[in-house]
């Protein structure tokens, strides 16, 4: 009986140890092992739901150390390893900062195995899903995919909803190029926003756009759902002057004047705008209707041949059979397009057919000596003629 009574006063001695006057100290003797919730403390909970974003995801032990911890990540019904490292002293494991957040409306699963002070061994698995937004934003953009296009191409998103956070979701989309130079993001209200260099593309450059929008929150309980990167090449340099006084279009390649070609502008009561435009889409024939563009039925053409489409106003650089051959190179009379000679069903060997078939999207086209405004920065893809100040300006990182 006495051995017993002093067995027991050895274990009530143990459990009341402290350390400095503090806290007790957690002290497991040997016998029983501990649970393995107990022996491998796992966060978040198992089979925990709506785990937010910010998580925190963190696996730990009270004591000995963790062998192995693996954390998966299940989306889209695609699974990926959640990178991450064992502390120094063996007693934690947390994801790399590089993993960045928790992924949204995707399931988790953790296994780890850990040896206790009495290297017992010990393994644990838990699960829990996350979050499920009900609400979502994407981007549209331009330029497309693996496409080619001219030195003035102007990186652009449009978003389906008004963002908020616009230093985050600019932060989210990252924009590399080789040769290496600048860009910069510029915000036009809270759906737009375009990216470009300082001056135009070099010739031949390669551009990288990652899109990494994947559960940034762009609004408050609004979340991106783009998680991919496009490329795209940067061709020889195009820039055409159009002269609106004179009626003429210098064309120059790589800085050397080509070509000088007839045009007729916009007349005195519809001017074309003035500034630097890029060309945003290309077709071989689109119907022309004033209705669409505040002119009323002042003119609906079903065919207009060699289109260039230069704003999102209506502005067209586009071939013109309707009007006579020597208009062209001495009046302006369009409602605010530039009109070159042309076919009826578009000619090759015409003046539009020469240029269309010479031009890219992202070709840059600057109107000069109109009695016009300055086209609008967002009219179109106009950021150029903002300056470079201006510009940095508008981002929502400086």
């Amino acid at each position: 009986m006495a051995a017993v009574a002093a067995w027991v006063g050895l274990l009530g001695g143990l459990a009341g140890c402290t350390e400095g006057g503090g806290s007790p100290v957690e002290i497991q003797l040997p016998g029983k092992p501990r649970a393995p919730q107990e022996a491998i403390r796992i966060s978040p909970d198992d089979n925990a739901k709506g785990v937010p974003a910010e998580g925190p995801l963190s696996v730990s032990v009270p004591e000995g150390r963790l062998e192995r911890v693996v954390v998966t990540k299940v989306e889209d019904a695609q699974q990926e390893e959640v990178p991450g490292s064992i502390a120094a002293d063996g007693l934690s494991w947390s994801p790399d900062q590089a993993a960045g957040r928790l992924a949204l409306a995707a399931k988790y699963t953790v296994d780890a195995v850990a040896l206790d002070g009495h290297d017992r061994r010990q393994a644990r698995h838990t699960t829990f899903t996350t979050f499920v937004p009900e609400d979502r934003f994407i981007g549209y953009f331009k330029p497309e995919n693996r496409s080619t296009v001219g030195t003035g191409m102007i990186v652009s998103f449009n978003f389906n909803q008004s963002i908020k956070h616009k230093a985050d979701v600019e932060k989210a989309i990252t924009i590399t190029a080789d040769p290496a130079t600048e860009v910069v993001g510029h915000w036009f209200g809270a759906e737009r926003l375009d990216f470009r260099p300082k001056r135009y593309w070099q010739s031949g450059t390669k551009v990288t756009v990652r899109m990494n929008l994947r559960d940034v929150e762009g609004a408050p309980g609004s979340y991106g759902i783009q998680d991919k990167t496009i490329t795209f090449t940067v061709g020889r340099s195009q820039i055409s002057t159009v002269d609106a006084a004179e009626h003429t279009m210098e064309v120059r390649r790589e800085g050397e004047l080509v070509s000088t070609v007839p045009i007729t502008a916009g007349a005195p009561k519809n001017t074309t705008y003035n500034g630097k435009m890029v060309v945003l889409e290309l077709f071989d024939v689109t119907r022309m209707n004033g209705q669409t563009v505040g002119f009323g039925g002042e003119y609906d053409i079903p065919d207009v041949p060699h289109a260039m489409r230069l704003t999102s106003s209506g502005t067209f650089l586009h071939g013109n059979y309707w009007a006579s051959p020597d208009t062209f190179g001495s009046t302006n009379i369009s409602h605010g397009c530039i009109g070159l000679r042309d076919d009826k069903g578009g000619g090759s060997d015409t003046p539009a057919g020469w240029f269309y078939d010479r031009t890219l999207v992202g070709d840059v086209v600057e109107v000069v000596n109109s009695q016009d405004k300055t086209v609008a920065a967002n009219n179109g893809l106009g950021g150029w003629n903002m300056s470079w100040a201006d510009w940095v300006a508008g981002s929502a990182r400086t």
